[in-house]
């Protein structure tokens, strides 16, 4: 079975998966290896999509709904239906690119919270489709930021975990209604 997981692009009015949002502690739980990639991990990755879509995401980590798999769907292109969308599941980084940049991120977890994140330029990483075969990808660009993004869900990592200007995040999530508490700052791991 080759066929790729199709799902159309459009906001439903009772998406299938609810999104966590920063504060609940599922969100900060290390997410699980996939053992074996079947029809329920295909139903799961097809539901994270529906949602994506529902939320104008281009990424959802399975944590975000709740679900502690190792498993990122990731769209760029999410208003272009000829581009399919990206399943990842149990991914790992192979390499960073040396160069670094500061680039602005959202979360769907953190809904009109957007802050500056530093993060590798390009990134190569390896993982299993949704059919389980071994997959590898160098990404540059939106594409790596989101990989790295939603891969830092999977280690129960926020973006805002890595905002460096701390007053800016303050402010941010203030105005939103988010607490700064459910921040855990880290450092850089690359």
């Amino acid at each position: 079975m080759t066929a790729q997981l199709v799902v159309e692009k459009k906001k439903l009015e009772n998406p299938p998966l609810q999104i966590y949002h920063l504060g609940d502690r599922v969100l900060r739980q290390p997410a699980k290896r996939v053992a074996k990639v079947d029809q329920t991990i295909r139903q799961l990755a097809y539901q994270m999509l529906q949602t994506m879509y529902s939320a104008d995401g281009i990424g959802l980590a399975a944590p975000q709904v709740g679900v502690h798999k190792q498993i990122i769907v990731i769209d760029c292109e999410p208003e272009k239906p000829e581009y399919p969308p990206l399943i990842l599941i149990n991914p790992t980084i192979k390499r960073f690119g040396a160069a670094l940049c500061d680039a602005q991120e959202g979360c769907l977890s953190i809904p009109n919270v957007y802050l500056d994140v530093k993060r590798p330029e390009e990134v190569e990483i390896s993982y299993k489709d949704e059919n389980g075969h071994p997959k590898t990808i160098k990404a540059t660009g939106l594409l790596s930021r989101a990989i790295q993004h939603e891969m830092d869900h999977l280690n129960g990592v926020m973006f805002v975990d890595r905002v460096q200007n701390s007053l800016a995040l303050t402010e941010e999530l203030q105005k939103h209604g988010f607490s700064t508490q459910s921040v855990k700052p880290i450092e850089r791991s690359w």
